[in-house]
């Protein structure tokens, strides 16, 4: 890329030169920095440290703080809180100078521009006002060039103001000195003032400065790794000779070796090291152009080499058919992909998702940086092919205990999971014997070490199970519901009883026996899954007992005795009969023989006795009983 660095003049405009003169007075932590020395000037007044020195004197001072209400209180042109400025409180005399240089090897025949800053310090009345004319002589004090600033009026405020001048330097005349008055009387409060940055520098045919011949264009953009041909040209007019410079490490200007004042053009290849470069041509007339006090300048070129971004491009290849390719690049602000099967993403870091085997081959990335510099980097991409994973079973379903073989097929290498029930988990073909229906998923590796996976279901099914449940009893004519229950995988089930009845194939069914009997719950296997599961559960049926209320207990052999039916088949019972303070006349465990009324052999008399009879079945049975004779 070829960029042409074109400078024109124009003769009706002016342009401005490195400062020939520049006083600041330097700067520092105290408040007065001393009078002024050779490099600064000299002054007629009397050097003073005090903050508010006396008329006809003055002094470097870097705040005007310490004045009181009479002046403002301000620091340098600059704002810098520690610039020192020369603060002047006139003489009463008009005619004196304050401040005096004198500049050496100037250039004849040479325009220069002179300026300085001002500032009136009064703040609240001004009798006097500041009014300065600057100077420029010939050393014998011969006038060369003066401008009058005239009265520097009263302000509201702490107001800096420039004041420039032009002037051409004559024939033979390369000293000269710069001088300043007072046009006003000093006094209080009069003509106080403080001066700062006075500059000195030339004043020049106005040249333009470009990166193109045809429009101004001031800045230009390079990369380090891609050196680019910059040709500097210019004309000059007549009498006037040019010279291109540059910018050095330190910041100062420097003349670009052998672009000379002899040269039309002088061609160059930028720098190979990121970094801002600025040039720009200087002019002065022919005899003059070696002299660095007699150069006018022209617009700064920037030139902006910028870094070239890193030259990397990383993956996760190799990735098997269906998982995600991950694509990187080095850093920058801006990506451009390309890549197999028409792959583009301006993305830094694109994933493909899921990738197939056609995304194999060489993608390749843009990289640009901050600075427009561009880069490409490129990786190469494998995309394996995916095993394709079947699993079956000898038999889906087995009986509880049993075994199947697995087979799988579609790879080089074989993983089952779960594990439990397997004889080896890492072949083709186990053989699977689990306790519970169970999933296997097995995982297919080939070559490449890609893999999938398939599953299989092997189904248990459980042996007959069979639970009658608790034993029950009831009372002759009560019903009872049966606990039963069956276990395991498709069963069947019936009861049967030790009394011959017939069949139950309800799981829970409601009897009523008359007699003690066991009933048996039979569970089988539909599928033919072990023997026929059997439990017994017995029924207890007491009997019903009756009790009469009333028995005569007279000899005739009638109704002689208390004849509690049933009572006898409740071996357990506990039967007490009392008579009417509580007094027990009776008592029998079981009921053996029927009670005859009599108490330790002696007949009890005619009347109602009480009754409670514990049958032990958690039913207790009470009431009275009339014994008449």
């Amino acid at each position: 890329m070829l960029f042409l660095l074109a400078a024109t003049l124009q003769t009706r405009a002016q342009s401005l030169g490195d400062p020939v003169v520049n006083i600041t007075f330097g700067a520092g932590s105290s408040t007065h920095s001393g009078a002024l020395s050779a490099d600064s000037g000299t002054a007629s007044y009397t050097y003073s440290s005090n903050d508010f020195p006396n008329d006809g004197s003055y002094t470097i001072e870097n705040t005007t703080a310490g004045s009181g209400n009479v002046w403002w209180s301000g620091t340098d042109h600059t704002g810098n809180a520690g610039g020192y400025m020369m603060v002047v409180n006139a003489s009463v005399s008009k005619t004196d100078y304050f401040y005096k240089r004198t500049v050496h090897a100037l250039c004849s025949n040479t325009k220069y521009q002179f300026s300085a800053w001002v500032v009136n310090l009064l703040r609240s009345r001004d009798v006097s006002p500041p009014n300065i004319t600057f100077s420029i002589e010939k050393t014998d004090g011969t006038p060369i060039q003066s401008f009058n600033t005239g009265d520097i009026a009263l302000k509201s405020s702490y107001q800096w103001i420039q004041y420039p001048f032009n002037f051409t330097l004559p024939a033979g005349v390369s000293d000269v000195v710069i001088k300043m008055s007072n046009n006003s009387a000093g006094g209080a409060p009069a003509n106080d003032l403080a001066i700062d940055d006075i500059v000195f520098r030339p004043y020049g045919p106005d040249i333009k400065a470009s990166f193109s011949s045809t429009t101004e264009t001031v800045t230009a953009d390079a990369c380090s790794d891609n050196p680019t041909s910059y040709t500097l040209s210019t004309t000059a007019p007549d009498g006037y000779s040019i010279l291109w410079q540059y910018q050095n490490s330190s910041g100062a200007w420097a003349d670009v070796p052998g672009a000379n004042n002899t040269s039309a053009s002088y061609t160059f290849t930028s720098p190979t090291t990121a970094g801002t470069y600025k040039y720009r041509v200087v002019t002065a007339l022919t005899d003059n152009i070696t002299s660095t006090l007699c150069r006018s300048a022209s617009n700064q070129l920037t030139l902006t080499v910028g870094s070239s971004p890193s030259s990397s491009a990383t993956s996760n290849s190799p990735v098997c058919a269906g998982q995600s390719l991950s694509l990187s690049a080095s850093a920058g602000v801006s990506w451009a992909w390309t890549g197999p099967n028409g792959f583009t993403s301006t993305l830094q870091n694109p994933v493909i998702s899921p990738v197939n085997e056609a995304a194999s081959g060489t993608y390749y990335v843009t990289v640009t940086s901050a600075s427009n510099c561009q880069v490409v980097a490129h990786v190469d991409v494998s995309v394996n092919a995916q095993p394709i994973a079947v699993a079956s079973a000898a038999s889906n379903e087995i009986c509880e205990g049993a075994s199947t073989q697995l087979t799988a097929s579609g790879g080089a290498t074989y993983s089952w999971l779960p594990v439990t029930g397997l004889s080896d988990p890492n072949i083709a073909n186990p053989i699977a014997s689990p306790a519970e229906t169970t999933t296997y998923t097995v995982t297919v590796s080939n070559s490449s070490a890609c893999t999938s996976t398939a599953t299989v279901t092997i189904n248990v099914l459980k042996k007959p199970v069979a639970n009658a449940g608790a034993d029950k009893h009831i009372t002759q004519g009560q019903s009872v519901v049966l606990d039963g229950s069956a276990g395991g995988s498709n069963v069947s089930y019936y009861w049967s009883s030790s009394d011959g009845s017939d069949n139950i194939t309800d799981l829970k069914p409601t009897i009523s026996p008359l007699e003690d009997v066991t009933y048996t719950l039979h569970v089988l296997s539909n599928a033919g899954c072990g023997l026929e599961a059997t439990d017994d559960v017995f029924v207890r049926v007491y009997k019903k007992v009756t009790v009469p209320n009333t028995f005569t207990p007279n000899g005739d052999a009638i109704n002689d005795t208390w004849e509690v039916g049933a009572l006898d088949t409740y071996p357990e019972a506990n039967t007490q009969v009392f008579n009417r303070y509580g007094s027990v006349v009776f008592s029998s465990l079981g009921y053996p023989k029927a009670w005859d009324a009599t108490y330790n052999g002696k007949q009890i008399p005619t009347g109602t006795y009480y009754y409670k009879i514990d049958l032990k079945n958690g039913n207790v049975l009470s009431g009275w009983v009339l014994v008449l004779r």
